[in-house]
């Protein structure tokens, strides 16, 4: 067998009699999860080590690189493990395909729809930070030196219309951030009326 090749059985699947397992250790490595992560998947179930060494160490296949990658590309997408499990546990248990097929297009396009919305929502926050750099940007000129106060009431044109959201909060919050001192301890005594 040419060296990059994978021995593979009579129907074309890796050979899993092959000698070479990854222990824990090694798994956790190339796939960029700790220890324990690997050993809570195979707690949930949804990872299975192919044997133990003569000493008691979990081995997996090689194949177990991209179970775990499979697994944390459900989690980025909000899947969660138990989540996981579960959508397995009811897609090994169905009777028939097409049935098992349409509960994961129903979850995959309902984390569609919640991806599409958080990419939204993250680029309105871009749009704010842009907006935000783009005001602070004419400060660096700023003809009016000295304490942020004289900030609050810059009569610099800064080339927009309105001050952006993320700078508003930073000047009316003057009261508030003042009020955030330590409280004064007051010492009182009561006096009974006879």
């Amino acid at each position: 067998m040419r060296k990059g090749m994978t021995e593979t059985n009579d129907i074309g699947h890796p050979n899993r009699n092959s000698s070479h397992y990854l222990r824990v250790g090694d798994l956790a490595r190339q796939t960029g999860k700790t220890v324990r992560a690997i050993h809570l998947y195979e707690e949930m179930g949804l990872l299975e080590p192919a044997t133990r060494s003569s000493g008691g160490f979990r081995l997996y296949h090689p194949e177990a690189v991209e179970r775990v990658r499979w697994i944390d590309l459900l989690h980025g997408l909000g899947i969660s493990l138990q989540e996981t499990r579960e959508t397995l546990e009811r897609w090994w248990k169905s009777d028939r395909g097409p049935e098992a097929m349409e509960e994961l297009r129903t979850l995959f396009s309902a984390k569609l729809d919640e991806t599409r919305q958080h990419i939204r929502r993250q680029q309105q926050l871009e749009q704010e930070l842009v907006e935000g750099l783009e005001y602070l940007e004419t400060c660096r000129v700023c003809g009016e030196p000295g304490t942020v106060d004289r900030c609050v009431d810059c009569t610099q044109d800064h080339g927009v219309e309105r001050e952006p959201a993320l700078l508003a909060g930073f000047k009316g919050a003057k009261d508030v951030a003042r009020r955030v001192q330590r409280p004064v301890l007051v010492n009182v005594e009561e006096h009974s009326e006879r």
